[in-house]
């Protein structure tokens, strides 16, 4: 396989590590993003990637800059993401913003970034991890949901705007996955009502049609695929990654 320069954003933990590392090997040269240095840090001497960039993306100029410098990129993962819940009444603009931001925002500059460096090499692969939640709606996640159906819909329009090109648009829905992500929300639910975070983390995998949680390794293996020549033909798709049928 020829070695292909690859971004993963949120690429220090959870998903994105597990595709970083996947990528890297398999020979890929590897760039991963997050905001945090000291856990960059210890990806890269774990060998997840080659280099980390320690950038918020809900930044636009520092995001930017971050992928035109250290582009061209074959391959973009736009894995950075965020939940937080509340009742629909008490969702305030700003945390719809703050979901919208670093969800669906932060895909969007990526992307636009790393596109034209991807037209002059002539093929590219992007794929948006998105959620069961930009499928179907969860009660207490409107911000959420409505981001990851948000980050859905560029996926497939800008799918349609790039096929005549060899560079492929897709999105991934995992459901509940074994991460940090899935360990924090459970922790938050304990705080907020007394149910153990154990009984949280049983109800999340319960939702799954599986009834178990998602691996992150089952999530890397379909980016894999995506990011493969063989999945030259594939593009524009939402695949559900969630142990069966929604």
């Amino acid at each position: 396989m020829v070695e292909q320069r690859a971004l993963v954003t949120g690429g220090s933990r959870g998903i994105g590590r597990a595709i970083a590392m996947a990528l890297s090997g398999l020979g890929h040269d590897v760039t991963i993003m997050g905001r945090t240095e000291a856990a960059l840090t210890q990806a890269i001497a774990e060998g997840v990637a080659k280099r980390g960039l320690s950038v918020d993306v809900t930044d636009e100029k520092a995001l930017s800059q971050a992928v035109a410098d250290s582009g061209p990129y074959h391959i973009l993962i736009n894995n950075a993401g965020a939940a937080e819940s509340a009742p629909f009444h008490t969702t305030s603009l700003d945390l719809f913003r703050r979901m919208m931001a670093v969800n669906v925002e932060s895909a969007f500059i990526a992307t636009r970034t790393a596109l034209p460096g991807m037209v002059k090499l002539g093929s590219g692969r992007i794929v948006n991890v998105a959620s069961i939640a930009g499928l179907k709606g969860y009660p207490y996640v409107s911000a959420y949901c409505a981001a990851k159906h948000a980050i859905i819909g560029m996926t497939r329009a800008l799918a349609l705007e790039l096929a005549k090109t060899r560079i492929t648009v897709n999105a991934l829905c995992p459901g509940y996955t074994d991460t940090d992500l899935i360990a924090e929300a459970a922790n938050t639910i304990a705080k907020k009502t007394g149910i153990p975070a154990a009984k949280a983390i049983e109800h999340f995998a319960k939702t799954n049609p599986g009834g178990r949680l998602i691996t992150p390794a089952e999530v890397t293996n379909a980016a894999l695929w995506l990011c493969s020549e063989g999945a030259s033909a594939i593009t524009g798709q939402a695949i559900t990654v969630a142990g069966g049928d929604l």
